[in-house]
């Protein structure tokens, strides 16, 4: 009765099955996997941070050479360079929020040297934007102590791109966007200061974009239900089929004549078969003639 599984057509779907079930539930067991990764790196970034928070927990600075290139490990640390500032190259960037109250950044360029120059957010002021309210820079040779970050891109947790900014301004704190503002080399990290010249409040550092219990996170965790439903999902279509082929091969060894449209390989009504004429009598009709 199931000498149907031998034909090529059913060769063909067992292969099909066979191979798609061990691919779903592979990439379901890879995308939890990246969900789980990045549940640890928001676990271990917390705990880092509740580390650095705590009362005589806080590390000591080091130089900012010895943290770069810059990792997900290193994104935070409290990192030091020596240099001055360039009064000339100073831009605000607006539309940031701390405490849920939107101000802006003030960026100032610090030239340290031979090397690159360094973006240094000196500080955050509350309201519009505006030059003439940011204090200026200490002159002379300093050391900046604070937060390193990542360079930020579009997506960056506080990012609002929209239109162009006034001359002065900047949307996007990375070496991208300022290497055709300054005339010089930038490095493409940035230092937040802790410390900064009242009224400016210190700027939190940021987690790095694609760490932690994102947005990405939760897809991943959504492409995991999805790969095990399609495994499923193939299961299920292969028993259907398998089940409408093995009542049709039952019910034509029976000398049944298989329901319209319900015969393999067929698509309509089938012609009348030889038990049509026995199911007509034991139902007490005479069948057609000729």
């Amino acid at each position: 009765m199931y000498r149907f599984l031998l034909t090529p057509r059913w060769w063909a779907i067992n292969v099909f099955v066979l191979l798609s079930i061990p691919f779903c539930l592979f990439m379901g067991s890879w995308q939890l996997g990246r969900f789980e990764d990045r549940v640890d790196t928001h676990q271990v970034r917390q705990e880092r941070s509740e580390a650095r928070s705590g009362a005589g927990a806080r590390s000591a600075a080091r130089p900012l050479e010895e943290l770069l290139p810059l990792t997900e490990e290193t994104v935070g640390e409290r990192a030091r360079a020596t240099g001055r500032y360039d009064t000339d190259q100073e831009f605000l960037v607006p539309g940031r929020r701390i405490e849920d109250r939107e101000g802006f950044y003030v960026l100032t360029m610090l030239r340290t040297g031979d090397g690159p120059a360094l973006p240094v957010v000196r500080g955050w002021l509350p309201g519009a934007a505006d030059p003439a309210r940011v204090p200026a820079p200490p002159g002379g040779e300093v050391t900046v102590t604070g937060a390193v970050q990542a360079p930020e891109t579009q997506g960056s947790r506080g990012v609002s791109v929209g239109g162009a900014l006034p001359a002065g301004q900047l949307g996007i704190i990375s070496a991208a966007t300022l290497v055709n503002m300054v005339p010089y080399e930038v490095r493409d990290v940035w230092i937040t200061v802790e410390r900064p010249r009242e009224p400016m409040a210190a700027v939190p550092p940021v987690a790095p974009a694609g760490a932690g219990l994102d947005l990405k996170a939760f897809q991943n965790l959504g492409y995991t239900a999805q790969w095990f439903v399609f495994a499923g999902f193939v299961v299920f279509m292969w028993y259907r089929l398998f089940r409408r082929e093995a009542e049709s091969a039952h019910d034509l060894a029976l000398g049944l004549p298989p329901e319209p449209g319900t015969e393999p390989g067929t698509g309509g009504d089938s012609a009348p078969g030889p038990g049509d004429e026995a199911l007509v009598r034991l139902d007490g009709r005479t069948p057609p003639g000729p």
